[in-house]
């Protein structure tokens, strides 16, 4: 199985435009994320698919590959699924360009539970630590079945704990591996109900028929969606990266 790591870099933000290229400690972000993919022992290949020549620019002079995208796509699904068509590979893990601290480790065992489950999207969870984020809305809790696939994603606290027996909540990680054929069907159907009630694409993939299976980590991804948010992560690198 060919495993291509792609790493969406879009120019374009709301809330912080360029984010890709804001220093942390010196060095561009998608730079700080590329170098952490790139520790992984399962991708053959890693690619930064950006809509901006100036992204494209700063990978190469670090010495990494990068590919343009078309500019109007909708999802970081679809920008990888357009990769497809020009990096070759079987199996196609999507890895977020905001998270700088995202472990290698976490890849290789989202790529070894591909290996074990060939026909299945896969992705992460961590134990929710702080119980106010049980409710928040923009913390997406996911909940499976014995086996380790996915039964439902929610931004409500699902299981809702009517009994309170003691219960432990799972926190979802934005962190995907599609098979390629899957991913070409995926951003090929429309919108579904429980996804545009939730806002979440993943229940497309639910709603559909498709099977997620969900490797348990304790890395809780620090992403950065603001510019107050680069400071938190430099603490977190302590100066040292």
């Amino acid at each position: 199985m060919k495993v291509v790591g792609v790493i969406p870099a879009r120019y374009g933000s709301t809330r912080f435009p360029g984010k890709p290229l804001a220093l942390i400690n010196g060095k561009p972000m998608i730079q700080h994320v590329y170098e952490q993919v790139t520790k992984s022992k399962e991708l053959e290949t890693v690619v930064v698919a950006t809509d901006h020549e100036d992204i494209k620019r700063v990978v190469e002079e670090f010495g990494g590959k990068a590919i343009m995208t078309r500019t109007d796509h909708e999802t970081g699904s679809d920008r990888i699924s357009e990769v497809t068509g020009k990096v070759d590979g079987d199996f196609y893990v999507n890895v977020q360009g905001d998270e700088p601290l995202i472990r290698p480790e976490l890849i290789d065992a989202l790529v070894q539970a591909a290996k074990e489950s060939p026909e299945a999207v896969v992705t992460a969870k961590t134990a929710i630590k702080n119980e106010e984020d049980v409710t928040n809305p923009n913390v997406v809790k996911v909940v499976t079945n014995k086996k380790g696939f996915a039964l439902y994603f929610s931004r409500s606290a699902v299981p809702y704990n009517r009994s309170g027996l003691e219960h432990k909540h799972f926190k979802h990680l934005g962190l995907y591996g599609y098979p390629k054929e899957v991913l070409n069907q995926f951003v090929q159907l429309p919108p579904s109900d429980l996804e545009k009630v939730e806002v979440l694409e993943q229940l497309r993939l639910l709603e559909n028929g498709y099977s997620l299976k969900v490797v348990e980590t304790t890395y809780d991804a620090v992403g950065v969606d603001t510019p107050e948010d680069i400071e938190k992560v430099e603490m977190i690198l302590g100066g040292n990266n």
